[in-house]
């Protein structure tokens, strides 16, 4: 079964430094659907503990199997558009709607 638009969690703002975690979801798609965040419409790197996810400073996990994007410690680079993407393999990927976080 193809995804559906996922429903996602953006908190319009936040303060620097604290702990803030968006959510993904959608329920329709089987197999389960894979979630994939964009941030600025460029797709976030998912941090696999590699030298190269160190070197480009992501201060953020995502988790693509349960569509969480968590920030331990947020800044203001951190404001931006932020979305999210599910697919499953079975039709088109969904995207719900752009959500602005302002830090």
């Amino acid at each position: 079964v193809a995804p559906t638009a996922p429903v996602c969690e953006v908190p319009s703002f936040a303060m620097t430094g604290t702990v803030v975690q968006m959510s993904c979801k959608e329920t329709e798609g089987s197999p389960p659907s894979e979630y994939q965040w964009y941030k600025n419409g460029v797709a976030l790197l998912e941090k696999t503990g590699t030298g190269s996810a160190r070197t480009a400073n992501i201060t953020y996990t995502m988790n693509k199997k349960s569509g969480t994007l968590l920030f331990n410690t947020v800044t203001k680079n951190d404001t931006g558009e932020y979305f999210c993407e599910a697919s499953n393999g079975i039709g088109s990927s969904q995207k719900c709607s752009v959500k602005r976080m302002q830090v």
